[in-house]
């Protein structure tokens, strides 16, 4: 490999490995606590755990990442999450793991995520001109690692924990998270780091990280993304934490099925975001937003609820991210035009937080909502909720401005994508 290219593969594959451990907690996680419990409530608890500290790590770590370095940061973020996840077998198979000391070992591992996701985002413009690659096609490389790990690590995850058991799955997911380390450390040079980085003093945290707030909160239509996609984010924690989980074991044949409708999520979106970045750039940017998302949104919650054979719902799921493979790139195409380099990870964890924030609601509402109104209500009535709530663009307002500059500027290294916030699909 030649030194040019050596940065942009290593974000590339760090990534990719890095994401496919978080499938395999995704798989594996609920799972576990559901068969050491049989409580949905336990379960989406465990969920609200899982998330939570992706809403803290996203809002206030990136100012961290931006004094501490990015390179650092995401070396930092993979190693502590690899401890704290290799801490759930051990304990389990040694001392004994207490369902308190559980929630708390999940809570550290997502601590330092987000953080780390942003840190390889905000380096990728300069690793991109290094390697002499155009930075839209290093930004879909990088969104296609997400849905490439998502399609291949959940049907995996799912094999393996049905294979071996959840607890050795989560050994093997603290494994990626010291490779993904690794690699950074080896093919990513410390001299990496953007041009701007650190030249602006800073003015200490809570200034550094209200600046991040104040631009969001003065931006109405990246202010009505994050807001419509709190909602949707709420909604999804509620599929792939606790509801598909349960139909999945009660209904589908257990853990192969729920890494097979993930992975069949996940690959369809890959060939989403694929067939957009070809076509995206001539389709109207607002009717393509609401279409997607409409597609989406509550046809897999419906196919849940109707509970058909496994392979009608595989199909529902790879149509529903077909369509989902279409939002990530778009919302990062409006986010690229408006956030400035100076602002890069600070703006990023604001903005990733408060798409996030609601989703422990979202999981620990679901583990009750399904333990007293049963699962098919609470699919059904999510999905009608869905549905109503990604129609609001229509409306108007902040979202006419969702269209394609009449002039826009090409894409300069000194630019960086804000990592996907936008869907957990």
């Amino acid at each position: 490999m030649s030194r040019r290219w050596a940065p942009l593969a290593g974000l590339l594959t760090a990534h990719t490995v890095s994401l496919t451990g978080n499938m395999l907690t995704l798989i594996a996680l609920p799972l576990y606590v559901l068969a050491e419990t049989g409580s949905p409530t336990a379960t989406g608890l465990a969920g609200a755990f899982a998330t939570a500290p992706v809403v803290l790590g996203g809002a206030f770590g990136g100012v961290l990442v931006d004094r501490i370095g990015y390179r650092r940061a995401s070396m930092l973020a993979d190693l502590v999450s690899g401890v704290t996840v290799a801490a759930v077998p051990l304990l389990h198979a040694t001392v004994g793991l207490p369902f308190p000391a559980l929630l708390g070992l999940v809570f550290v591992s997502g601590l330092l995520d987000t953080p780390g996701q942003t840190a390889r985002t905000a380096l990728l413009p300069e690793a991109a001109a290094a390697a002499g690659v155009p930075i839209e096609r290093a930004i879909g490389w990088f969104g296609a690692t997400e849905r490439g790990s998502r399609l291949i690590g959940a049907p995996v995850a799912g094999l393996l924990v049905s294979a071996l058991g959840a607890l050795p799955v989560l050994a093997v997911d603290a494994a990626t998270f010291a490779v993904s380390a690794l690699v950074v450390a080896v093919l990513v040079p410390a001299s990496l780091r953007p041009s701007t980085d650190h030249d602006a003093p800073s003015a200490g945290y809570w200034r550094d990280f209200a600046a991040g707030l104040r631009f969001l909160v003065r931006e109405p239509l990246l202010r009505a993304m994050v807001l419509l996609v709190l909602v949707t984010n709420l909604f999804d924690a509620t599929k792939s934490n606790v509801l598909m989980p349960i139909v999945a074991t009660r209904d589908l044949g257990g853990a192969a099925a729920f890494g097979l409708l993930v992975g069949a999520m996940g690959g369809g979106a890959l060939v989403g975001s694929l067939i957009f970045s070809a076509v995206g750039h001539r389709l109207p940017r607002r009717a393509t937003f609401v279409t997607a998302f409409a597609v989406c949104g509550a046809p897999p919650f419906w196919a849940l609820a109707a509970a058909p054979p496994l392979p009608v719902v595989a199909a529902v799921c790879v149509v529903s991210g077909l369509a989902a493979g279409a939002i990530n790139p778009l919302i990062g195409a409006v986010e690229l035009e408006r956030v400035p380099a100076t602002m890069r990870a600070r703006v990023y964890g604001v903005i990733g937080a408060g798409a996030w924030a609601a989703m422990p609601v979202g999981a620990f509402g679901a583990g009750l909502a399904a333990d007293r109104v049963g699962t098919t209500t609470t699919l059904v009535a999510i999905g009608a909720g869905y549905l109503l709530v990604v129609l609001t663009p229509l409306l108007g307002g902040p979202w006419r401005e969702l269209r394609r500059p009449v002039a826009a500027e090409p894409a300069r290294p000194d630019r960086a994508p804000v990592p996907a916030p936008a869907t957990t699909e």
